[in-house]
Formats: C-alpha cells, structure tokens, sequence
C-alpha cells in the first residue's frame, strides 16, 4: 500500500508552514498566487490526494495552538497546567503538534495578537482559562483560524467552550455539608474574577437558599485581586470575627491557604473548622490535609476541546456551544460530622 501524503509532507518540499500548504489547497485566502499554485504542483507530483472522507481526514496532521494568560502560567496553579499537559498529550494521540503561546497583560491591554495567530503558525487553537473579553472580541475579528475555550464561557454564549460543571459542583459539596449538620456555611472565592469561582458561589449561594440560611456579606471571602487573579493571604481570606463551622472554597489551592491562615490562629481542620476545596489537587508545601472536594474530569475535559477543534477544522459534525463536562464528588476527613 502506498504511504499517504500528508500537507506536512508537501510542506517540508515546499519550505512552508502546514497552514499555508492547508489555505492553499483549500482555496482560502492568505496565499498569493503564485505561491499557490507553486504548493498545488508539488501536491499533484507528490500524489497528494485531498481528504472527501472521514477515515481519511483522520490522517491529518495540525498544528493546534494553546493559549493562556501568564497571570495563570504558576507554578502553584497546578490546575491549568496539568490541563495544559493533557491537551498536549491529546493531540500527540491525534498525530498533532501542540504549541503553548503565553499571553501576558500587556498583550491583553494593547489589543497584541498571539504570535500564533499573527504568523498563521496553527491550524487551529485552544483558550485555557479567561482572557479578557475585549481580547478575545479581537482575536476572533483579526484572525478566522477555529479555536475552543476551555474552562470558560464567553458572556455571548455564542462561542464554542468546554468547561466543567462548576454550578452543580458547588452545590453539591454545599449539599453534603449540611447532610454532615453543618448550617454555618461560609464561600471562599473572589465572584466574578472568573466565570468558574462566579458559577461555584452561584452552586453555594443555592443550596443555602434551599436550605432556609442567609448568605452573610462577611461570610463571603474573596480570595484573590479581581483584575490580576493573583490569591494574596495577607491582603484577602479576612477570617470573620464569628466564625461559621465549614467553609466551601473555589479551588483545592485556596483551602490550602485558608487551612494554613486558620492553624497560624489556632484553629485545627477538621476538629474547629471544616474546609471543602474543588478540582482534587494537592498542595503539600502548604498542608499535609486533603480536603474533601469536587474532582473536575480534566482527562475528558481535554479530550473533549481536542476532538472538538480537530473536528470543527475539518468541518465535520461535532456539539457545538457550550460543553459541560461532569465530575464528583470526593468525601474526605476534613469535614467532620456535628449531627447530633
């Protein structure tokens, strides 16, 4: 059987990037002339023979892009690149190559495409975690290459996403929390720094309400700086002067900071104070506790963004819009039962 040529293939003959060789071939614009019909001889003399079928488009080689603002690029923010590997381990599985492009807040604040984008260098790219909407306004304008949000939504909701089920989540670690007698419920998280902490208060905010308690104002506490999403202990996790007997936190990261705030005042977890995280992630340098929490599928989560946008650069079916992924719940000692 005959090797099957590949646009990577015509592209290293043609000394060009993969994009080029797929705009050319396809027709789109972005390709002089000249050098079009350059790429479509050396495919005729190639045998390159264009993909009409599914098995075969298969064989494809892209070139995806991966997005993410540096405010998120932590070594502490575990979360996103364990993402980050997942995805690039998704698209190897795919016969892809997946290339990381930071996006610092200069580049937000001036309106800077990616590099990626600017230079044509991807077939198509993923956004992991919330650039501000103004940016992404101006990417979609400047450039048509195909892209997935992943762990966000725009406000639109007119773009295609993957996130998790943060809603619910929230709601039912809330939830369990008053099947152990807990009615004192405290929220960990800075609302509406991202649409994740905002849809996990949202979860929190109604299993209270189900359950007849008031949401106090100081029984919410933010986290983190609204504008760089940077958490700071000494500036946020204000401990209240009455303390409630759990507090549901918007990630595994701020518990632990929460954990280690609470000890340095002499309180111990789960004796004193119960403490629920989310996304099942462990921070030993600061605490040896793990937390009962909402685990989020980022396997599938990845999996779902990568076939999504192999699928949507092909142009062929796949569920557009909003992609909610399910995780679950994961009980553990830190929430002690007071029923009595």
């Amino acid at each position: 059987m005959a090797n099957v040529v590949r646009m990577k293939d015509i592209a290293e003959k043609a000394n060009v990037s993969t994009v080029t060789v797929s705009k050319a071939l396809s027709g789109q614009k972005g390709v002089s002339e000249q050098k079009r019909e350059e790429i479509i001889r050396i495919a005729k003399k190639m045998g390159y023979k264009a993909k009409t079928d599914r098995s075969q488009r298969c064989n494809v080689s892209y070139n995806l892009g991966i997005l993410m603002a540096s405010r998120f690029f932590d070594q502490l923010n575990s979360f996103y690149g364990n993402l980050q590997m997942l995805m690039s381990n998704e698209a190897v599985k795919k016969e892809c190559f997946a290339t990381m492009e930071v996006i610092s807040p200069e580049m937000e604040r001036d309106l800077v495409l990616p590099k990626l984008l600017s230079q044509e260098k991807v077939d198509g790219y993923l956004v992991l975690g919330c650039l501000d909407e103004k940016y992404l306004d101006y990417m979609d304008e400047k450039s048509d290459i195909p892209y997935i949000y992943v762990d966000f939504a725009h406000s639109s909701n007119q773009r295609d996403c993957v996130i998790s089920d943060s809603y619910y989540g929230a709601y039912q670690l809330t939830n369990y929390l008053f099947e152990m007698g807990h009615r004192k419920i405290a929220y960990v998280g800075t609302v509406l720094t991202t649409g994740s902490i905002t849809d996990r208060y949202l979860g929190f905010l109604k299993s209270m309400m189900e359950h007849g308690e008031e949401v106090r104002d100081e029984w919410v506490i933010p986290d983190r700086d609204k504008e760089t999403g940077m958490m700071d202990v000494s500036k946020y996790f204000n401990i209240p002067k009455e303390m409630p007997t759990a507090f549901v936190c918007n990630c595994d990261l701020a518990a632990s900071y929460l954990e280690r705030k609470l000890s340095d005042l002499g309180y111990s977890c789960p004796e004193d104070i119960s403490i629920a995280g989310y996304d099942n992630l462990s921070y030993p340098y600061l605490t040896d506790l793990r937390f009962t929490t909402y685990e989020v599928d980022t396997k599938e989560m990845a999996r779902k963004a990568v076939h999504n946008l192999i699928h949507k650069i092909n142009r062929e079916y796949y569920r557009k819009g909003t992609v909610i992924v399910v995780g679950h719940l994961i009980r553990r000692e830190t929430v002690r039962d007071i029923r009595v």
